[in-house]
C-alpha cells in the first residue's frame, strides 16, 4: 500500500496540543481524504482517536478534547492502493518496553515486502498491508538496542523511499525527512510551542511563523517544554525533490524548500506561453488546479484575455484521488461546468498542471466544444507522465498513463483538442529555479532517484554517508 498523505506534529509548553493538531490537519485536507488520526501524550500514556473519512467526519468536539497532553501528532491517509480499512490509518501506535511509539507517513517506501518476509520469519505478525506498519517494527525493533537518534538513523538506512514522518516516543515529538527530501515537511514557531507539518499552510492556520523546511535527511526533535527544537542531520545526499508538489499536490499558499508554490505555478504559466503560445480569444483554467498556470500564461500573452471557461463544485473531491476510474469519470461530470457566455462561439487556450489518465481532458475538451467553443487548444504546466511513481502518487501501472505509450500527437487526438503543449523537464528546472539533478523526475523521465526492482536507477552507486550530524 502507498500513503500519500498529510504528517502533523505538535509540542506546546502548557496546554492540550490536539486541537492545533486537529486545526493544522484541516488545513491539510487536500493531501489526504480517506482517513484522519491524531494520537496524544499527557505524560503517562497515549490518547487516540482516528477513523475514515475527512476530519470533519473522524473528530467531534469531545473526541478532540479527549486527547490530553501537551504533544500530539495527527495525519491524513491518502491510500493509491490496498483496503481502505479503519486499521490502515494512522498513526500506527506501539508500546514497547522502550516506551510508546506513535508513528504518522507520508510517502513511499519500495523496499518494506522483504524486511517484512525477514520480520515475519521472526514471529512478527502484521495487521495490515502498509508500508509504514513495516517502518514502525523496524524502528521499534532498533530501540530495543539502541537509543532515539541512532534508532532512526538505523531504521533510514534499512528502508529505501520516500518518506516525511512525525512521531512521538513517549511525549516526545520528532520529525524525520527522507535523505532526498521528496516529501516536503516543514517547522513553524507558535506563541507557545512549535509545530511540524508537511506544508507551511499549517502553520499559517495556527498563527505561527514559519521558521524553515525540514532538511533531507534531517531529524528535527521538538523540545519537551515547547521552547525550541534539536537539529540532527544524519544524511548529506544530493536532494531529490518531488516537482509535482509544485505543480499539482501543494496547496498554492503553501512555502515548499523556500518556494512559493503559487508563484512557481504562475512563473510555468508564463513560460507556457513563451514556449508554445497560440492566439485565442480568450485563456481558461481548469479550476482550481489549472488557476494559477493560467494566470502566469495571460500575464505573459498581455493581449489575451483571461476569462473563467469552467465552474467548479467545490462539494465534489478532486477527480484524481478517487478511488476507480468509474468513480472518476462520474466525479468529473459532477464537478465542472461551464460558463457558457464566456466560451461561446470562441477559440479558448485551456491550462491544466497535468495530464495522468487523460479522463479530465477528454471530457472537458467536449463540454466546452459541446457548449459552444470554436476552439479548445490545451496546453499543460508539466511534462507528459510516461512511467508509474512508486513514492506515492496515484499513477500505479503504465497502463493507465495516457503518455505512456503516446506521442503528444496521438494525445492530442485522443483527448480531441486542436492543438497539445506540455513542459520540458527544462521547463520546470527553469520555472522552480532547480537543477534538474535536485528533483524526482522519474514519472516524465522514467529513470528514479531511488533503486526500485526493475525500474532504471539514476544515482548507481551515490549513496550518502550516514553519521552526517
Amino acid at each position: 500500500m502507498k500513503d500519500r498523505c498529510g504528517v502533523v506534529g505538535v509540542q506546546l509548553e502548557d496546554g492540550d496540543a490536539a486541537l492545533p493538531t486537529y486545526y493544522a490537519l484541516y488545513a491539510l485536507q487536500h493531501r489526504g481524504q480517506e482517513g484522519a488520526g491524531i494520537v496524544s501524550h499527557d505524560g503517562f500514556q497515549q490518547h487516540e482517536h482516528k477513523g475514515l473519512g475527512l476530519v470533519s467526519e473522524v473528530f467531534s468536539e469531545d473526541d478532540v478534547d479527549l486527547l490530553a497532553g501537551d504533544s500530539a501528532i495527527g495525519h491524513l491517509r491518502y491510500p493509491t492502493s490496498g483496503d481502505i480499512t479503519e486499521l490502515s490509518c494512522h498513526p500506527y501506535t506501539v508500546n514497547s518496553k522502550r516506551g510508546s511509539i506513535a508513528l504518522g507517513h507520508n510517502g513511499t517506501l519500495v523496499n518494506t515486502d522483504e524486511i517484512r518476509r525477514e520480520y515475519e520469519d521472526e514471529g512478527h505478525t502484521f495487521s495490515t498491508d502498509s508500508d509504514t506498519e513495516v517502518m514502525v517494527h523496524e524502528l521499534v525493533a532498533n530501540l530495543l538496542d539502541y537509543p532515539l537518534i541512532q534508532s532512526i538513523e538505523r531504521t533510514m538506512t534499512r528502508v529505501r523511499g520516500a518518506y516525511s514522518v512525525t512521531l512521538m516516543h513517549d511525549d516526545k515529538v520528532v520529525g524525520v525527512r527522507d535523505p532526498l527530501g521528496i516529501r516536503p515537511l516543514c517547522i513553524g514557531e507558535l506563541d507557545d510551542g512549535y509545530v511540524i507539518a508537511s506544508e507551511s499552510v499549517a502553520i499559517d492556520v495556527l498563527g505561527g511563523e514559519l521558521v524553515r523546511d525540514v532538511e533531507p535527511g534531517e531529524v528535527v526533535v521538538l523540545d519537551e517544554d515547547g521552547e525550541g527544537f534539536e537539529s540532527h542531520r544524519l544524511f548529506d545526499e544530493r536532494p531529490a525533490h518531488c516537482f509535482f508538489e509544485y505543480v499539482y499536490f501543494s496547496r498554492p499558499d503553501s512555502e515548499i524548500d523556500g518556494r512559493l508554490v503559487y508563484d512557481v505555478r504562475r512563473e510555468l504559466g508564463r513560460l507556457l506561453y513563451q514556449r508554445h503560445g497560440v492566439d485565442t480569444d480568450i485563456v481558461s483554467p481548469v479550476p482550481d488546479s489549472g488557476r494559477a498556470f493560467a494566470t502566469g500564461y495571460a500575464e505573459a500573452a498581455d493581449d489575451v484575455e483571461y476569462a473563467e471557461g469552467l465552474m467548479k463544485n467545490r462539494y465534489v473531491g478532486r477527480t484524481f484521488i478517487m478511488p476507480t476510474q468509474e468513480a472518476r469519470e462520474t466525479a468529473v461530470r459532477l464537478k465542472l461546468n461551464t460558463v457558457k457566455s464566456n466560451i461561446e462561439g470562441k477559440s479558448v487556450t485551456l491550462i491544466d498542471d497535468s495530464i495522468v489518465r487523460g479522463t479530465t481532458s477528454t471530457q472537458l475538451i467536449q463540454l466546452l466544444k459541446e457548449n459552444g467553443a470554436e476552439e479548445v487548444h490545451m496546453r499543460i504546466g508539466s511534462p507528459p507522465i510516461v512511467s508509474p511513481c512508486y513514492l506515492g502518487i496515484d499513477m500505479p501501472t503504465r497502463d493507465e498513463l495516457m503518455a505512456s505509450d503516446r506521442s503528444v500527437d496521438d494525445i492530442e487526438d485522443v483527448i480531441g483538442a486542436d492543438s497539445l503543449e506540455y513542459l520540458s523537464v527544462e521547463d520546470i528546472s527553469d520555472g522552480l529555479d532547480m537543477p534538474v539533478d535536485h528533483m524526482c523526475t522519474g514519472c516524465v523521465t522514467d529513470s528514479y532517484p531511488v533503486d526500485v526492482d526493475g525500474e532504471s536507477y539514476a544515482r548507481e552507486g551515490e549513496r550518502g554517508e550516514a553519521g552526517a550530524d
